[in-house]
């Protein structure tokens, strides 16, 4: 059970958790071509649960991991993939707190940008802030006995509601690309709005240790920030979320079952390949790519 949020715990800014962050809710994609993001995500062991009540939206789930897909060309999110041959965009990010009303009000005295959301009949107004790009981060305190997807969504007939983890999966980070001397930037709009601490330089994971690694205050999500190389700025895509890190207890093991579900991994014999560490999918045309991370936790 949630404790209370009073007046004094909700101006407590020095607390090390400030806003009572309790993990991610849900991950955003916006995409053109819902179907093949769709068929990469059941690869990976998600599945389909529900459809929004009102716009071309799919809820998949693993375990305690949702991931929405958003092909409604009306929403602002989605736009930016609406192009066909577009590879899907990462476009929100949904922490669960403690008290959403009072998480929104906190930021925004910090400085973030307020999100104008525009919601029909017998949806929830989710409370949101402007994220890195077009990106935006979603609040969320319905996620126990009652959820904002028995609001806005409908379960499909004969769907497992909560379909278990397979090979131990669990969002482990996110990896966001900034722009050249903007780390300091990102670590102060993450860290004093939401209580994020950088970890010390040489600590890393996975098998992509470029950029800083920042920790979330309940200890459930890492988020890397990556810098442009010098020699690249010509080719550097801008800021944006740039993919999803799942966690599991042994790479290799699971890099070896979801190969006989289909997926395909980055194998360079002198660049990215799979080992202990971690590894990285390849993207499908229409697909993401995700990456897989040692859980030291």
């Amino acid at each position: 059970m949630s404790p209370p949020m009073t007046a004094d715990r909700e101006s407590l800014g020095t607390l090390p958790n400030p806003l009572g962050l309790q993990g991610v809710e849900f991950i955003e994609y916006a995409t053109a071509r819902p179907q093949a993001l769709g068929q990469a995500l059941e690869r990976m062991g998600f599945k389909p649960v529900a459809r929004h009540r009102s716009r071309e939206v799919l809820l998949y789930r693993q375990g305690g991991m949702n991931i929405i897909v958003n092909a409604h060309q009306g929403d602002e999110p989605a736009r930016d993939a609406q192009a066909p041959g577009d590879a899907p965009v990462l476009a929100a990010i949904a922490f669960r707190v403690g008290n959403a009303a009072a998480a929104y009000r906190r930021v925004l005295e910090l400085g973030a940008w307020a999100v104008h959301t525009e919601v029909e009949v017998m949806e929830l107004n989710i409370p949101a802030i402007h994220g890195v790009g077009t990106s935006r981060i979603y609040f969320v305190d319905r996620h126990r006995e009652f959820s904002i997807y028995d609001v806005d969504f409908v379960p499909i007939p004969g769907a497992d509601p909560r379909p278990p983890a397979q090979h131990g999966l669990h969002l482990f980070g996110l990896v966001q690309y900034i722009g050249l001397d903007r780390l300091a930037d990102w670590t102060a709009f993450y860290g004093e709005l939401f209580g994020f601490a950088e970890l010390p330089p040489e600590q890393s994971f996975g098998v992509l240790t470029q950029g800083r690694i920042l920790a979330s205050p309940c200890g459930t999500l890492y988020w890397q920030l990556i810098e442009p190389l010098i020699d690249a700025l010509d080719a550097d895509p801008g800021e944006l979320l740039q993919r999803v890190a799942f966690g599991t207890g042994d790479v290799l093991a699971t890099v070896a079952a979801l190969r006989a579900q289909g997926v395909d991994f980055v194998e360079s014999p002198t660049g990215v390949h799979s080992e202990v560490r971690g590894a990285l999918t390849r993207a499908d045309a229409g697909g993401a790519s995700f990456e897989l991370v040692l859980d030291p936790r």
